[in-house]
């Protein structure tokens, strides 16, 4: 059997180095990363490759060149449908929520919640993301371990605590400008695994043809699944409803990516880096799926986990490496560096993400609501660098949990769309609906995000359908018809599930984003208009004065703004008492005193509270509705405005 040599371990452990002497590099020149702006944003001087690039390894990780391989290995090829949402979704991410977020320029973009609702909503998008990417980063950290163990047979233990401290030492001590040029570098090296794999395919199979040839014969490639039954596991609407979905939660409204789309001059700047990072996204997403196929093509006659060599599917790519390339001295570790570097970019960039949205969500409010005390940026910049230790001690933990996992793909999006889909449902309500309350807001994120736990992890449930696989050509093994114990022995084309399931369990996971988005969006509609006409809550936020007669048009897409701006009507509500669920904000201050400045570079202001509070026969409530008030608890007409 093919090993992994010394000069192998030898490059593993050069790329590892390289990676944190980049982090120790930025600590020590340059600004030395002490102030918020440097730490968190880059100081805003970054170029647009350098983002585009990370924007892909952010997404893009180990759990994608594991997962994405084995996907089209064992269950075909309709999951690369799912570039073409890349393309659709790009341009509604680039024009429409984007301008929004950089008019705010703040590291969180939580505080755009605060701004349009209150800080309650604030809050529980960000407790949301936190549990989000914590788990997610798990999950990638997770993923280099099974290769590792694969290839060397080293402890998963092991491999776990190496990538995880290393990448929060870099992490943490150059902060995001490590985090992105690191980022170019290793996906570099992300590329020339993938690269590597189709080659030696090819070179085995004598051309590209005669891989797809061999696919086509095994039932690897469909692309013409139209049915619109959400049970089936992939199929042409799956893939692109699915993947609008996901691909907005996560390019759209994500804290990991927006942070990036902050760090360079401008808004144009921005949008080219989104720009670009699509066909590098595209280019890598398309190399993984064919990568699969080349797999598909050297396994056919042996499955490797039904002859017993591994342990999981997962591990199916960096076995084929060293299969076939451990004949080249140091391939199969320049391999294996590039699945340790797709983990390193992403969790890097996750901890660096959450490290800001403890400081501006949690750490800012709570000190200045008792202390009444701002956090100077110097303490913002030491706390920052504490949480990322944390948040990768954490990492390392749960890294450990993720064992039980059967599939490292679905498991990353599934956690994407039970939450990504939520928060995008959340966003989307504040950017383009100008009557929704912060109540009603909450109420559609808080009931999705339970509809959507529920649906992703109740019990029993339907294991996935796997194509067929062979053991006719295993050396000293019988041929044999298989069915495991862990994939149903079927083809893809057959019946999704059994009947006898219950139905909401066996909804396919790429289903779960758009769900989350249209129960937040929907319920989020109807109770804001209910609470709003039982006298709960009003959408004041979207006001810059008191009377509620001039609207905060930065807070919406571009195209609603400008819809306001040329109607100048009133928008239809009614007031309530306090935007606030619970009562007080935690920064409590009068609208008339404040002076919102979206393009200002500090930390914007608290809007939550806006001196809406009457007497007791609610004589000084504001005219927020343009066509009714209550006077001496009566309601009256008034003529609207223009």
């Amino acid at each position: 059997m093919a090993t992994f040599g010394a000069l192998d371990y030898g490059i593993v452990v050069l790329v590892l180095i390289v990676s944190a002497g980049i982090g120790v590099y930025y600590r020590v020149t340059g600004g030395k990363q002490n102030t918020t702006k440097e730490y968190l944003l880059a100081g805003r001087q970054m170029s647009i490759l350098p983002v585009a690039f990370s924007l892909m390894t952010s997404f893009m990780s180990a759990v994608t060149l594991l997962g994405v391989s084995m996907e089209n290995y064992q269950f075909g090829t309709m999951f690369v449908l799912i570039n073409i949402s890349y393309v659709l979704s790009t341009p509604a991410a680039v024009y429409l929520i984007l301008p929004v977020f950089f008019r705010l320029k703040t590291a969180s973009v939580y505080e755009y919640l605060e701004l349009r609702f209150g800080y309650a909503s604030r809050l529980c998008a960000s407790l949301a993301y936190t549990i989000q990417m914590t788990l997610y980063m798990g999950i990638v950290l997770y993923a280099p371990a099974l290769a590792l163990e694969a290839v060397t047979g080293l402890n998963q233990n092991f491999s776990v605590i190496l990538v995880g401290v290393v990448c929060t030492f870099y992490a943490t001590l150059g902060g995001m400008k490590a985090v992105l040029i690191t980022d170019i570098f290793q996906s570099l090296l992300m590329f020339v695994s993938v690269f590597s794999v189709i080659i030696f395919a090819t070179i085995k199979a004598g051309s590209w043809g005669e891989i797809w040839r061999v696919a086509n014969e095994g039932g690897r490639i469909n692309f013409s699944d139209f049915r619109i039954d959400p049970t089936v596991r992939h199929t042409f609407w799956t893939q692109i409803i699915g993947g609008i979905s996901t691909y907005l939660s996560v390019y759209g409204v994500n804290q990991t990516q927006v942070q990036r789309l902050l760090s360079v001059r401008n808004l144009k700047a921005s949008q080219a880096s989104l720009w670009w990072n699509l066909p590098i996204l595209m280019l890598l997403s398309c190399s993984t799926c064919f990568s699969g196929l080349c797999m598909y093509y050297y396994y056919k006659d042996c499955d490797p986990l039904l002859q017993g060599r591994i342990s999981s599917r997962d591990q199916l790519m960096p076995l084929f490496v060293v299969d076939t390339m451990s004949d080249i001295p140091g391939l199969s570790g320049l391999f294996v560096a590039g699945i340790f570097c797709a983990s390193l970019s992403t969790i890097s960039s996750a901890i660096s993400s959450l490290a800001a949205v403890t400081v501006e969500d949690y750490i800012k409010p709570l000190l200045l609501w008792k202390t009444k005390q701002t956090l100077s940026d110097s303490r913002s910049t030491w706390f920052s660098k504490i949480f990322n230790l944390i948040y990768g001690a954490g990492c390392i933990g749960l890294a450990f949990l993720a064992g039980s996992l059967t599939g490292v793909l679905q498991a990353a999006l599934s956690i994407f769309g039970i939450v990504g889909g939520p928060l995008l449902g959340l966003f989307t309500l504040g950017m383009y609906c100008t009557s929704v309350n912060q109540k009603g807001a909450i109420t559609g994120l808080l009931t999705s995000l339970a509809f959507c736990f529920w649906i992703c992890f109740g019990q029993p449930r339907p294991v996935p359908i796997s194509l067929e696989f062979s053991t006719e050509g295993c050396p000293a093994t019988p041929p044999t018809s298989y069915v495991s114990d862990i994939f149903t022995h079927r083809l893809l084309t057959a019946e999704a599930a059994e009947p006898h399931y219950f139905y909401l369990y066996r909804i396919s996971y790429m289903w779960y984003a758009t769900i989350g988005f249209l129960v937040t969006f929907f319920m989020g509609l109807v109770c804001s208009w209910l609470y709003a006409k039982l006298g709960w809550d009003s959408n004041a936020h979207i006001y810059t004065d008191s009377a509620c007669t001039t609207i905060k048009y930065d807070l919406f897409v571009p195209p609603i703004a400008r819809r306001l701006r040329n109607r100048q009507v009133p928008v239809v509500v009614v007031t309530g008492t306090s935007s606030e669920i619970g009562g007080e904000s935690s920064t409590p201050s009068n609208l008339e005193d404040e002076t919102p400045t979206p393009q200002s570079d500090t930390h914007a202001t608290d809007l939550s509270k806006q001196n809406l509070e009457g007497n007791e026969n609610n004589e000084k409530i504001p005219n927020c509705s343009g066509d009714m008030i209550l006077q001496n608890g009566n309601k009256q007409h008034v003529a609207a405005t223009s």
